[in-house]
């Protein structure tokens, strides 16, 4: 981590989902700009992290170079859970981003709070596992447009804090072919591009179907 990049901010702890908990192991919110390393590959584990504000991209390094992206972690989405005390990817924020590091070892009995994360975490890893199991672009595109805005609220306009090489690098894409697959929907009226991070799903249904 790199301190000297981080700024703490006083974000009140109820926004954490871990509020009503002994407030002592719950640290003050860290600023990292777009860019920062929040966690090495190879370094110890430990604490949770939970986005306050912006949005972070785990990812690991492959042997030929390449990038892959395992997760995108939005404000209220708790990350960092690892089966041993080693990190096995990489952890760094997209954008201007607010990060509370969770200091779990030697806390009260929090096992009803972190299962479900953990399982949701599980669950989310699954579900991208069958989205790069699929050969159609479209519906990689579709069903990661589908699950960001779900969680979003299931509103109809999404914003994107990742770029198209982010996205590229999550769903097994070239950043040319996402460009292609945005085009597309566009062009058929699924949505309409409000600017590189921002869109508006104009037909939900349309769009769910593609990526099923």
């Amino acid at each position: 981590m790199y301190a000297q990049q981080i700024a703490h901010i006083d974000v009140p702890v109820k926004q954490s989902p871990f509020a009503l908990l002994d407030e002592g192991w719950a640290q003050p919110v860290s600023f990292f700009p777009a860019g920062t390393e929040i966690y090495a590959q190879g370094e110890k584990a430990g604490p949770l992290y939970h986005v306050e504000f912006g949005a972070v991209r785990v990812y690991r390094l492959l042997a030929d170079g390449r990038r892959q992206i395992s997760a995108f972690h939005l404000a209220g989405e708790t990350f960092g859970f690892e089966a041993d005390a080693t990190h096995h990817f990489f952890a760094e924020a997209i954008n201007a981003t607010g990060v509370r590091v969770l200091r779990i070892a030697g806390a009260a009995d929090m096992s009803r709070q972190l299962l479900p994360l953990a399982l949701k975490g599980l669950i989310r890893a699954q579900e991208h596992l069958l989205v790069l199991g699929r050969q159609n672009a479209i519906e990689r595109v579709a069903a990661f447009l589908v699950d960001m805005a779900e969680r979003q609220g299931g509103l109809r306009q999404v914003e994107l804090p990742m770029s198209r090489m982010d996205i590229g690098d999550y769903l097994g894409l070239t950043i040319e072919t996402v460009s292609r697959v945005f085009t597309r929907l566009k062009d058929k009226g699924v949505i309409r591009l409000l600017g590189l991070r921002s869109l508006e799903i104009l037909k939900q249904d349309v769009l769910l179907d593609m990526g099923e």
